[in-house]
């Protein structure tokens, strides 16, 4: 797979990132857009007070328009999932589930918080024990342990190949990956073992993790499980930056009046920046991280 640059990479292609590839793409500069648009909260919606529209409109209807205008100004969708993220050189460096890799000079991220859970019991009372959902936040903390991760998709898989780095074994649980061939094929070669046509009915443990209950009616022995459902979330793509997140619940990400956060180049839109969850702030921050995000490549190629 061929490496990519562009100017301003976002990731996330609900109403935020749409709005922002516009106006980005507005001042000029290249930009990619990364996500799947079926993946966004606002897909399956039905919108009944969004400005200028009378009717009620669907989320399908809206974001389709959206990333239509933004293809017509001539940004280029990927609709891989991100699964790694770091810096380079004063570059953002973005790793794809297709081990795509794409530099930028700045970049926004409008993926949203949506974080899933299992809701199966022990998670909750777990939660902190042993129960994790970030791998690149606390992999770390299970150096030579056994380690499951549950989920389906590119998250679940590339979290499982992270761990290798760090636990003593790793089992990957699935009911039915769905993930893309180079994600399979690493998986394939690597010691992660897959325990497919299975799920998670009951995490174990008193103080700490000690074990889950498959619905297979296995017990698996491990002293961590790590809920991956989806595509990465703000909290793992984020870990490894140094982004700073709000400081009584540690979900959202501090932004300043311009869209900015406490990185240079790096920019931050919808939901991920807390309430209120409407689509309305989301296309406003949008915009406006957008137009920051072209002024800053522009700043510092000297233009």
């Amino acid at each position: 797979m061929p490496d990519m640059v562009c100017d301003v990479a976002i990731i996330g292609c609900g109403p935020a990132g749409l709005q922002a590839a516009i106006h980005a793409r507005g001042k000029k500069t290249t930009v990619c857009v990364f996500g799947k648009p079926e993946k966004s909260s606002v897909y399956r919606a039905h919108i009944a007070n969004f400005c200028c529209f009378k009717e009620i409109i669907s989320g399908k209807d809206l974001l389709e328009a959206g990333k239509a205008q933004a293809e017509n100004l001539g940004a280029a969708f990927i609709t891989e999932d991100i699964v790694e993220l770091t810096t380079e050189n004063d570059r953002f460096v973005l790793g794809t589930e297709n081990d795509r890799r794409v530099t930028s000079k700045a970049l926004v991220l409008a993926m949203g918080i949506a974080r899933k859970k299992l809701r199966v019991k022990g998670e909750k009372e777990l939660l902190g024990r042993g129960v994790s959902y970030c791998v690149d936040c606390d992999a770390g903390f299970f150096k030579g342990l056994d380690v499951a991760v549950v989920g389906n998709e590119s998250a679940a898989a590339s979290g499982a190949l992270t761990l290798l780095d760090f636990a003593k074994e790793v089992f990957l649980i699935s009911k039915e990956l769905n993930v893309t061939k180079v994600l399979q094929e690493r998986l394939g070669r690597s010691a992660v073992q897959l325990l497919e046509g299975t799920w998670v009915k009951e995490i174990l443990g008193d103080k700490e993790v000690d074990g889950v209950l498959l619905t297979n009616g296995d017990t698996l022995s491990v002293k961590g499980l790590f809920v991956e459902l989806g595509a990465k979330g703000i909290m793992d793509l984020a870990a490894n930056l140094g982004v700073v997140f709000d400081a009584e619940t540690f979900s959202f990400i501090e932004t300043k009046k311009k869209q900015e956060t406490n990185i240079s180049g790096l920019y931050a839109a919808g939901d991920i920046t807390g309430e209120p969850w409407q689509i309305a702030k989301a296309v406003g921050e949008g915009c406006v991280a957008g137009l920051e995000a072209a002024r800053y490549v522009k700043r510092i190629s000297g233009e």
